[in-house]
């Protein structure tokens, strides 16, 4: 069996090697050479990244994380176990050949599994963009054969790899699909059918929304073009308007919409939570935390929730008048959003993070708080209105938006506190860091809080009381979410 297959494979190799295909000559060495190492698909991830919202993030890091978990098996089990020698060139047309011949083994084909690890982990985040990459992927795996390095074969082993690598992936981190609709439990709202009822607030200062941004008004009316739209300028009081959109929401017997960041989806909660209206999460800030835990990302997705009348009751949590739909802290956080805001303007969201960070790892002190008695020395303190997914200091993801409960993460100081965090991070032993503490609670009492300090909530800054506390109110607003 082995011999037939053998021979199969090398009739097939000398067929490609003997006819003549139109253009390949001038592009498939180019294309295989561009492949190695995974170059090609780096690029194609970097691009979807840097130009793509947080789908395009997503998928170019699955596609980035099956291709490594396919290359390395292949580098490390594939080639080791089955030194198949490389094809004799002698059918090879000169042109076709590539200048730097490959030295390792020849099953199975590296460069066909990290295209197809690639293009399959991609498409199982996102069908049609996994669906446009296909034909490139295809056509890297067909240059291996086309330029004299690897029998059909190789490139087959090497191409099912790809596509096992992905799902492997998939396995271990699962896909939005995968998951349970976000956000429960279910709740009663007005079925909005293109979007009559719906009064939609657009923050002018959100991060989508800033000078200079585009107007988000066109769009919105695309999907929903009976909506009532206000805008808010620079001048303008965003909790004025909203509360004046909400009561204008519940006369219609309809429902209060918000195009912007988490600071102005937690204004128009409050206001919606007060006048008794369902609210709509229309996602145009710079992270939208509060609308990807819905299962919504663009305006779309919230046109679909809004028309179905797919919604679900969600928790606040709240401190004196204020509430929070995603994150209280206190310590160095509060900080680095300072500084992130500052730098943002200049050189962009993602790099002013980045910044921010590494300024309040130098110059951040820990700070002396009293936690439910208990005096505490602590670098941060984040308390998460439900839930989240992951274990360290930073909340990720939340499942549940109504589970009646404080996640809370404390980074302790003390001696070397951050060289034990890192160290902890690095190793991945993170949750049984003495560095780190978490508990869920229903309530937290932060006191003697020094003068001077801030907090955070909800990616807003504001100057913290002498003492506080946190406390959830259960089920307490309607929100549309994206139909499962």
């Amino acid at each position: 069996m082995r011999t037939v297959l053998n021979t199969w494979d090398r009739s097939l190799f000398d067929l490609v090697a003997t006819r003549h295909w139109p253009g390949g000559d001038r592009v498939l060495p180019k294309l295989s050479r561009g492949a190695d190492h995974g170059m090609l698909w780096f690029g194609v991830a970097t691009g979807a990244a840097l130009l793509g919202g947080r789908p395009a993030r997503r998928a170019a890091l699955r596609g980035v994380a099956s291709l490594a978990v396919a290359s390395a098996t292949v580098n490390t089990l594939g080639k080791r176990s089955v030194r198949r020698v490389r094809p004799v060139l002698d059918t090879v047309p000169v042109i076709r050949q590539l200048a730097r011949q490959p030295f390792t083994t020849s099953f199975p084909s590296g460069h066909s599994a990290s295209a197809a690890a690639f293009a399959a982990g991609v498409a199982l985040e996102k069908p049609l963009w996994g669906l446009a990459l296909a034909p490139l992927a295809v056509s890297v795996c067909f240059s291996r054969v086309y330029t004299g390095v690897h029998y059909p074969g190789d490139v087959l082993a090497g191409a099912l790899l790809g596509v096992g690598a992905a799902y492997a992936v998939r396995g271990l981190a699962p896909t939005r699909s995968q998951l349970a609709p976000p956000a429960r439990p279910r709740a009663e709202a007005p079925a909005l059918p293109g979007g009559r009822g719906l009064v939609v607030v657009a923050n002018a200062a959100s991060g989508q929304r800033a000078p200079g941004g585009t107007d988000p008004e066109p769009e919105i009316r695309t999907q929903l073009p009976d909506v009532e739209f206000v805008g808010v300028g620079p001048q303008d009081d965003l909790y004025e308007t909203l509360e004046s959109a909400a009561g204008r929401a519940a006369e219609l017997g309809g429902a209060l919409g918000i195009f912007g960041g988490d600071g102005s989806v937690n204004a128009a909660a409050a206001a919606a939570a007060r006048h008794g209206v369902a609210l709509a999460v229309l996602p145009g800030g710079t992270y939208n935390h509060f609308a990807h835990d819905l299962g919504i990302e663009s305006a779309a997705d919230a046109a679909r929730a809004v028309e179905s009348g797919e919604a679900v009751a969600v928790d606040l949590g709240r401190f004196g008048e204020a509430r929070f739909l995603n994150t209280f802290s206190i310590g160095a956080y509060p900080d680095l959003v300072r500084v992130r805001e500052h730098w943002a303007p200049r050189i962009g969201a993602w790099p002013a993070g980045v910044a921010a960070a590494v300024h309040v790892l130098r110059t951040g002190r820990p700070t002396r708080l009293r936690i439910d008695g208990r005096e505490r020395w602590l670098w941060a303190l984040f308390a998460g209105n439900c839930t989240y997914r992951g274990l360290g200091a930073t909340p990720v993801r939340r499942h549940d938006l109504a589970d009646g409960v404080l996640d809370v993460r404390m980074l302790l100081g003390g001696r070397l506190a951050r060289t034990r965090l890192l160290a902890a991070a690095l190793s991945g032993a993170l949750k049984h860091s003495p560095v780190l503490k978490a508990a869920r609670v229903r309530r937290l009492s932060v006191e003697d809080i020094p003068p001077g300090t801030h907090l955070a909530f909800d990616g807003e800054v504001a100057p913290a009381p002498g003492s506080l506390l946190l406390e959830k109110e259960n089920e307490a607003l309607v929100v549309y979410r994206l139909p499962g």
